[in-house]
């Protein structure tokens, strides 16, 4: 059988797990679903958030996925145990990368940038009770920052003012690691990059998830025709899709790393 897989996010930011994934394996056919009807996930109730993982993973299976990412991270906390326990697919969740950013600090001062939905959530307690060793991990929520970059906008000023507000006092007192815990930040590592001193390093989970998914696709035993001839993500928006189109568009002119897409349908 061959491997397609399904991918899901509240809106854009799981694009950004798809291109690497795309970039990792070409040939391998991909359908994303962006639930913009439902974003933002991180001001909905955990099992609000449960509740349309388990319909929008159902509907992906439905429409041929044999494999899924869960590319939020707010899903993931929400939803990820129970999905696994539904449905008889490898299912691949996304949590912020707090063990490798506590790997490489120097200082032991980890910061993780996340959405109010996926601090509050019991995985990211668990995952730094586990991984935080003796360095200090410091969550920092960031309200109103997915939806800035789920409107196109990954720059400019008040992009850039929402970031240095948040990481300026922080990053003085010592974190020499930045690690994304939702995957709209990714599309804004150029502003971090430009924003943050040289010794602070950026942390985000969209490649290492896209390789995991590879081995989870090889662990399987299903087929990948590595040689094939590149495919374009299959993408749905459960929302407006023309609004959802338009926010494409943006992200391109900003110049964001992006695969190539063939919007379809939208998802009743």
């Amino acid at each position: 059988m061959r491997a397609t897989v399904g991918i899901f996010d509240s809106g854009v930011g799981g694009l950004s797990v798809a291109e690497a994934l795309h970039r990792l394996c070409p040939s391998l056919p991909i359908h994303y679903l962006a639930d913009s009807a439902f974003f933002p996930y991180g001001d909905r109730t955990a099992d609000e958030i449960q509740e349309r993982t388990v319909l929008i993973v159902r509907r992906l299976v439905d429409e041929g996925a044999n494999v899924i990412v869960i590319a939020c991270n707010t899903a993931s906390s929400a939803g990820l145990e129970r999905v696994r326990a539904e449905f008889d697919v490898p299912i691949i969740g996304m949590e912020p990368p707090v063990k490798p950013a506590v790997e490489q600090s120097l200082s032991r001062r980890v910061l993780v940038l996340a959405t109010a939905g996926t601090i509050s959530g019991q995985r990211l307690a668990r995952l730094t009770e586990r991984h935080s060793a003796d360095a200090e991990v410091v969550t920092i929520p960031m309200p109103g920052l997915a939806d800035l970059v789920e409107g196109g906008e990954i720059d400019g000023p008040r992009v850039e003012e929402m970031l240095r507000h948040a990481l300026e006092e922080p990053v003085a007192e010592g974190a020499d690691q930045v690690a994304l815990g939702c995957t709209h930040y990714a599309f804004l590592r150029p502003v971090l990059r430009r924003i943050l001193p040289e010794h602070v390093d950026l942390v985000d989970a969209g490649d290492p998830v896209a390789r995991r998914t590879l081995h989870v696709i090889d662990e399987a035993g299903l087929e990948v025709d590595r040689a094939g001839a590149e495919v374009e993500v299959l993408c749905y928006a459960t929302g407006d899709v023309t609004a959802f189109e338009s926010t494409v568009d943006r992200l391109r002119a900003a110049g964001a790393a992006l695969p190539p897409l063939r919007i379809s349908r939208p998802v009743a």
